[in-house]
């Protein structure tokens, strides 16, 4: 049987933590920021922490189980 492969999408985008919670960067702060407010910049600027239920299939993707 082959080796499970890791979706590279996933491993682009999301991170685990070290309890397990999986951590993901905003979206909309690449460029043409200037137009933005401060305040959504600045809520934007911090990571995130997926929902359980999206964490299970990004865990899934990044194959460390689900």
């Amino acid at each position: 049987m082959s080796k499970m492969k890791t979706h590279s999408g996933a491993k682009k985008r999301f991170k685990l933590t070290a309890k397990g919670k999986v951590k993901f960067k905003h979206a909309k702060m690449r460029h043409i920021n200037e137009h933005m407010p401060k305040t959504t910049k600045r809520k934007l600027r911090h990571a995130g922490t997926l929902d359980e239920r999206d964490a299970k299939l990004a865990r899934r993707l990044l194959g460390v189980g689900g």
